[in-house]
């Protein structure tokens, strides 16, 4: 909303607006129209593309709320069923509500029994997160019911085939790629134990779910469940303005999330603590770090928005302690992440440059310790992040101040010329 004061550009005044919390925005809508020019901002870093009142980020002080609960309580405290009706709904359930919503999404976990044989189409090498894509996407040729957007009940109903399907979606994918038959689900089991038998379950004898696994799990799922205008959130958004079904939407969140500039981080991360092998060999790569003339980046620390210590990485580095104890695992690499850790955080370097570990840095120990390959990690990612996606696709269908997604630019090629023929040239 406005808050009365304004800001001259030109000739004009233009209206500051306040949210409930955060900085203020400048209302630039009629910029063009009164100046005939644009903003220039790449990456639309300061840029606010939309209102929202699911997620708020202070990366200054290291803050991130979920409609205005902290992430910290709500991954020590709540499960990650609880958090989607939370994102979706704007209040925590009671246990009527909760009970009710978990049953609703258990009974839309199977999928349409045609979509085994779509697998098949793809090559056993093929990553998850390609054939997740592919999946996702064909999602809308099965369920015509859920597509129309201008419907709210069929809004509803594909939010939750969305959020049930996508842990049976990349389930399959992984048994795929191994060559082992698919696990259909299991309505006896949560949200997550039963995304744990569906990936690591086989026929031949019974899946008995570790709870420590499965509550470190759920809380990976809370702390990846949305994170305000990111790049595959704002990619789900623009899709969405065009009018295109929430499968295609979310199908589009997946591929922009694919990038290792973002979901792929923790696999980045892992792959890093693995080169490192050894705790007597963080000092050479803290100095190859700090080296412009060396490519090697330490990855796992620092973040586009947060410039403190990442909220979600104080959970992360608790859960991994856990998962190593209940599984009676001694990973190496965890001593490494340690030990870096201490030995980055007490470099001038890193304190300068606000370089803390973020969630991806424990992320990956703790999903190759519950033996996820690194190639799942996305995937991974993409489960618990549809909950987000769905809540952002709905809360800009219902806006009535959203318009189709248009940024403009800053033209650098040739200006007008005529046509020359070929012979002419």
């Amino acid at each position: 909303m406005t808050d009365g004061t304004s800001i001259k550009i030109g000739d004009r005044d233009y209206g500051v607006m306040s949210g409930s919390t955060g900085p203020d925005v400048i209302d630039i809508r009629k910029l063009y129209a009164n100046t005939g020019m644009f903003t220039y901002d790449p990456g639309f870093t300061s840029t606010a593309s939309c209102e929202s009142g699911l997620t708020f980020i202070d990366g200054d002080e290291g803050v991130l709320l979920h409609r205005g609960y902290p992430i910290g309580q709500l991954a020590e405290h709540s499960s990650f069923m609880e958090v989607s009706y939370l994102l979706l709904n704007g209040e925590l359930p009671n246990k009527e509500e909760l009970d009710k919503f978990s049953y609703t999404i258990t009974r839309h976990t199977m999928l349409h029994e045609q979509l085994a044989t779509f697998y098949r189409g793809f090559r056993r090498d093929a990553h998850p997160m390609a054939v997740m894509c592919g999946i996702v996407g064909a999602l809308s040729a099965f369920y015509h019911d859920s597509t129309d957007i201008t419907d709210p009940y069929q809004r509803m109903v594909a939010s939750h085939r969305l959020i049930a399907k996508m842990p049976t979606i990349a389930a399959m994918a992984y048994k795929y790629t191994i060559g082992q038959p698919f696990v259909y689900p299991k309505n006896s089991l949560s949200y997550t134990g039963n995304f744990l038998r569906m990936t690591f379950g086989v026929p031949a004898e019974e899946y008995v779910v570790n709870p420590v696994v499965e509550r470190a799990l759920d809380r990976i799922f809370i702390l990846h469940a949305d994170h305000e205008q990111n790049a595959s959130t704002s990619t789900v958004r623009l899709a969405g303005s065009s009018g295109a079904n929430p499968f295609a939407c979310i199908a589009a969140g997946i591929a922009c999330l694919w990038g290792p500039a973002h979901g792929g981080a923790n696999e980045a991360a892992l792959n890093m603590l693995r080169e490192i092998g050894r705790p007597e060999r963080i000092p050479e790569y803290i100095a190859r770090a700090k080296d412009k003339n060396d490519p090697f980046r330490l990855m796992g620390f620092g973040h586009r928005v947060y410039k403190n210590y990442d909220p979600r990485a104080t959970v992360m580095q608790k859960t991994v302690r856990e998962v190593l104890t209940a599984l009676n695992v001694t990973d190496p690499l965890f001593d490494v992440a340690l030990q870096l850790e201490e030995m980055a955080l007490k470099d001038d370097y890193f304190i300068e440059k606000k370089l803390f570990p973020n969630v991806d840095f424990y992320s990956g120990v703790i999903l190759s310790a519950i033996g996820f390959p690194t190639t799942m990690f996305t995937a991974l990612f993409a489960l618990a992040r549809t909950v987000g996606w769905v809540a952002q696709w709905n809360e800009m269908i219902s806006d009535p101040d959203q318009k189709i997604g248009r940024p403009r630019q800053l033209y650098t090629g040739p200006v007008q010329r005529d046509y020359v023929a070929v012979d002419k040239r």
